[in-house]
């Protein structure tokens, strides 16, 4: 989901013509996305599609170059920067512009309510002995990478959900009715004491990377395709401040994401869990 910040504050102070126009000096993403959005909106429209054909179209048409991966230029917009804002002040009060897969190789723009989802800072914290590999901790490549290797080898999947779960796949690609193509960080699958089986699509979210509701919809969409008799359980995790590990269920209710249950985990030396941390935790049973 993009997050409201600085440049749409800047874009409140702009003129309020109401005209489209290019920012005065945009990178190359922001020029190309935002010619795209020019071409199709109208202001009585809360969605309206457009093709990836019409990426190069309109790179060729202001003459920047279209970066290698085509893909990246959409994917960015939806869980790393913010959309032009040419966009953004278009968007009614209380609603944002998301970037959804329509088909393959088509994608739509869609209106929807503004939906944050931030780690509560009320929230106990909750210490696991840390079973990370050394090795994997000195070279794992990235915050997401580094983030699925904790989120793996301490089994915080199962510590999270209350069942047993194993990875299958990670960096899933593959395509989705309706929606077109998708990836999945990671995936397991699980069981519980009733012996109900599950299906979990975990979504990593590491730097600037947000969460968004269209990737969370996605997940559910492919997971009813794929694994029609598992019960879907999407969850997200992300790194806060001093190493801390929030763990997130979630489901879509009404177009917008819910939170079903969050956690903070942080990964520590056994030792260093002292016997007022276990009583603590012992009167917390949810």
């Amino acid at each position: 989901m993009i997050a409201l910040n600085r440049t749409k504050q800047r874009s409140r102070d702009a003129d309020r013509t109401g005209e489209l126009t290019l920012p005065s000096a945009p990178n190359r993403y922001s020029a190309i996305i935002a010619k795209v959005f020019e071409k199709h909106y109208s202001s009585e429209a809360d969605s309206f599609e457009f093709a990836r054909d019409d990426l190069t179209l309109i790179a060729t048409e202001l003459g920047v170059k279209l970066p290698k991966n085509v893909g990246d230029l959409i994917y960015s917009f939806r869980y790393r920067n913010e959309l032009p804002g040419t966009i953004l002040r278009t968007a009614r009060n209380g609603l944002e512009w998301v970037i959804e897969g329509a088909a393959r190789a088509r994608y739509r723009f869609r209106l929807v309510k503004l939906n944050r989802i931030v780690p509560r800072d009320e929230l106990v914290t909750i210490k696991v002995p840390d079973a990370t590999p050394q090795i994997i901790g000195a070279y794992a490549l990235g915050d997401e990478q580094a983030l699925l290797a904790k989120v793996r080898y301490n089994r915080l999947v199962d510590v999270f959900l209350g069942i047993t779960a194993y990875s299958l796949q990670n960096h899933l690609r593959s395509t989705v009715t309706g929606v077109g193509q998708i990836e999945i960080d990671e995936i397991y699958v699980g069981i519980d004491r009733h012996g109900r089986q599950f299906v979990v699509p975990v979504q990593a979210k590491g730097g600037s990377d947000k969460h968004c509701m269209v990737q969370t919809q996605q997940d559910v969409a492919f997971c009813k395709q794929v694994f029609k008799d598992l019960l879907c359980r999407p969850v997200s995790a992300q790194f806060m401040t001093n190493g801390r590990i929030a763990m997130f269920e979630l489901s879509v209710v009404d177009g917008a994401i819910r939170v079903v249950d969050e956690k903070h985990y942080q990964l520590v030396a056994a030792s260093t869990i002292s016997r007022d941390d276990l009583k603590s935790y012992s009167v917390h049973t949810k």
